[in-house]
This record gives structure tokens, sequence and C-alpha cells, in this order.
């Protein structure tokens, strides 16, 4: 698959690249999606919620009453949670919802969602470009220039740069990531993808 290449200003440059089969012309495994999305949405949870316990409430240790011949029930401790101010039975405890996935399977998982966006023609390729200093009205304008203002738009950079970060941080609807950091998650929940030049052979290294 080649795609044009379009500069900041919204025009084509002339050139093409050619995107990888092997990468954004796999058959997408939903399965393997939806592993890799589950993971990262559970490594987003803190797991601090916690409850007490009965060795945790306070209140007296002490017996209510003598076990037999008072016609009651048996009651051993005011801190049970069957008493209104006891304690939480089987609440939740702190914990890691994190679990592991083998490398393979994400990055198939990451391959199926850049080949999802490939075949309904959501990715753009846009010609390397830099902010002297980070500026939000620039960034907007090369959105304007590319027709995608209204889009959730996910940009992936081949390194890390601070004013291009920073240009965009305010915009609810713009996220930008390095090639080696993107993942499915990102790639799914925008609705349009666009990759700097240099980032293709980066992500297809990264992939595969």
């Amino acid at each position: 698959m080649e795609l044009a290449v379009f500069n900041i200003n919204g025009t084509e440059t002339g050139k093409k690249v050619k995107l990888s089969e092997n990468t954004f012309g796999v058959e997408p495994n939903n399965h393997a999606i939806y592993l890799d999305v589950k993971q990262y949405l559970a490594n987003q949870r803190q797991g601090t919620h916690k409850a007490k316990e009965r060795s945790e409430v306070s209140g007296s240790t002490k017996k209510l009453h003598r076990q037999k011949g008072t016609g009651g029930s048996r009651k051993g401790s005011i801190k049970t949670g069957t008493f209104v101010g006891g304690a939480r039975i089987h609440g939740p405890r702190q914990r890691d919802y994190g679990f592991k996935l083998n490398k393979k399977l994400k990055q198939l998982a990451r391959k199926s969602a850049f080949a999802y966006k490939a075949k309904e023609n959501n990715i753009t390729i846009l010609e390397s470009f830099t902010f002297e200093a980070p500026k939000t009205k620039q960034y907007i304008s090369i959105l304007n220039n590319l027709k995608l203002a209204n889009e959730k738009v996910l940009m992936v950079l081949p390194d890390y740069n601070n004013n291009i970060y920073r240009s965009c941080r305010n915009l609810p609807k713009a996220k930008v990531v390095t090639a080696k950091d993107v993942n499915t998650y990102e790639i799914l929940h925008a609705s349009k993808v666009i990759l700097i030049e240099n980032s293709v052979p980066v992500i297809e290294e990264t992939l595969n």
C-alpha cells in the first residue's frame, strides 16, 4: 500500500510512502486486540480501594453476652459485619489488576489496529516538521490544513519532541505519541492517525 505524503500546509509533496504488508496489511485478529486493550485498561486502574475488616475496626473485643441461656442468637464480637458500624464482609482489598501478555501477541494486536485504520483509509502521512516553541495555534492550523480539525487525531512521531507534545496537550481530541510507545488502545480510540514520514520505518521495525 502506497500513501501520498502531505506537508503541514495540507498539500501533497509528490512523495509516496510504501506501508509494509507485514505491518499494515495483516488480517486483523480481534481477540488479540481485545486482550491488549483489556490489559491497557487494567493497568490504568490504581487498585487502591480498601474496606476495613474485623481486625481493623475499632471496638471492644468483649463478648456481648453469654453463649447460652439468653434465648437470643450467639454473638462473639461487636465488630462483625452484621452489626451497624461493624466491618465490611468480603470488602475490596488493595490489588494490582495488571496481567501478562506475550510480546508477539501485543505486536499482533498493534498490527491489527493499524490494519483496520489502513483499510478504512484513516491513515495520513505527514512530512517531518518541528516547532521552535510550543504553539497550540500552529498545531490547530496543521489539523485545519489536513481537514482533521473536528476528528480525534493521534499523531505518531519518530522521536519525542517536547514542543510538538506541549502544543497539543490542551486539545481534548488530539494526542501525540512516539512510534515505539504507541499502543492498540490509542490507535483504535483515534478516528484518524497521522504518521510522521520518518515514524513509518520505526513502527515497522518495532512490530516485526
